[in-house]
């Protein structure tokens, strides 16, 4: 079971605490999001690869029932890119590599921004 972590955006205030699942072995990052019929607002996804890299930060939504707001965040915790992913859909990229994948629930959308710092904190 993964652990959870919160995570705090150092540009600016997030309205409601995020619990974020760390995944960061093989079989907690396949199985994701897949097969859930919901993901609760206050809840989500973080995918931690070994480095940074367009490919190994790569996503797919396939048998994701919902959309999700995706934030690339690099080896220096920064935020690096990030997509309004829609259900269904095939692949997702990074413009630029990143070593995190943060998957929330699309109404977070506006709660990072590209350029913004990020910290990781156990909960």
């Amino acid at each position: 079971m993964p652990k959870i972590i919160a995570i705090e955006n150092k540009n600016r205030h997030i309205e409601g605490a995020l619990r974020i699942k760390y995944c960061d072995t093989f079989f907690t990052q396949l199985r994701g999001l897949t097969f859930r019929s919901r993901l609760p607002r206050d809840e989500g996804l973080l995918l931690a690869g070994k480095r940074d890299s367009r490919l190994d930060s790569s996503i797919h939504m396939f048998f994701v029932s919902f959309d999700l707001s995706v934030i690339w965040i690099n080896s220096d915790m920064q935020v690096v890119d990030k997509v309004l992913a829609r259900s269904w859909r095939p692949a997702y990229f990074s413009k630029q590599p990143a070593k995190y994948v943060l998957e929330i629930h699309p109404e977070r959308w506006g709660d990072f921004e590209i350029g913004d710092g990020v910290e990781f904190k156990n909960v």
